[in-house]
């Protein structure tokens, strides 16, 4: 699969058929160099990321001042943002030149950020963090065999990975694919971000695919969550929300490095 950007996304307008050619559709769909801003501003202070996905990875992250934490995925900054505000050591890859330009807008110039893809050997030593937060970044894979093998190489032992992807009941649901919940496939999906549309395109895998992808590479499941929406978002978001107190959207792991 060629190198694509790694920055967070959230649920889609509408599911649409992949092109014959994968390879192309995948750099089509993925280029976040092209919609970069109207990405970012749009995730600013939407439900699907500013009020369920970072609080939630924040939540599960806890006191961490003083760690050193690789933010994978970085995006446009936020969560590195959160994080350093925090105590936190904090340096953040994309593969998306463009969201990078942002972040450093974001978080200034003595941010440490690196134009990497997590397909990639990654440009750290053995046990140089005692984080790393992979923001809905894995499902852009087909295969993770090689991102969680580094980022368990750079994780110091017992240090954490905290992952958050497309939760695979919702995608799955969303994809319109035939071929059945336990099968790994590719869809995309239209997405409208402050009015541009993009497309995107993931990797769909059951829940035990994760699980064992994770064991296989070193660390332990610790928890698996699907929590509510942060405090405030139903009043801000009724008509999507109502009278639900969770809703299925991302699903968060929290793995140790063993």
């Amino acid at each position: 699969m060629p190198p694509a950007s790694h920055s967070p996304a959230g649920p889609a307008d509408r599911a649409i058929a992949d092109e014959d050619d994968s390879v192309t559709s995948h750099n089509r769909a993925n280029d976040y160099d092209s919609f970069a801003e109207a990405y970012s501003a749009e995730n600013e202070g939407n439900l699907f990321n500013a009020y369920y996905e970072r609080p939630a990875t924040l939540a599960l992250a806890g006191d961490v001042a003083g760690r050193r934490i690789l933010d994978a995925g970085c995006g446009s900054g936020p969560l590195f943002a959160a994080l350093r505000d925090r105590g936190a050591l904090v340096t953040g890859i994309d593969a998306s030149t463009g969201m990078l330009e942002l972040a450093r807008r974001r978080l200034g110039d003595d941010a440490d950020l690196q134009v990497t893809d997590l397909q990639d050997p990654l440009p750290f030593p053995d046990a140089a963090f005692d984080d790393v937060i992979a923001s809905l970044v894995l499902h852009y894979f087909e295969d993770w065999t090689a991102p969680l093998a580094e980022l368990r190489r750079v994780l110091r032992p017992g240090g954490r990975l905290i992952a958050s992807v497309n939760h695979p009941i919702h995608g799955y649901a969303l994809s319109g694919q035939d071929a059945g919940y336990f099968a790994t496939f590719q869809w995309s999906q239209e997405h409208t971000f402050s009015g541009q549309s993009a497309v995107l395109t993931y990797w769909h895998r059951p829940l035990h695919a994760m699980t064992d992808a994770f064991t296989a590479a070193g660390f332990r499941v610790a928890a698996i969550s699907e929590p509510p929406a942060a405090p405030g978002a139903r009043e801000l978001f009724p008509d999507i929300l109502a009278d639900q107190p969770a809703f299925l959207c991302f699903l968060f792991f929290v793995l140790e490095a063993v």
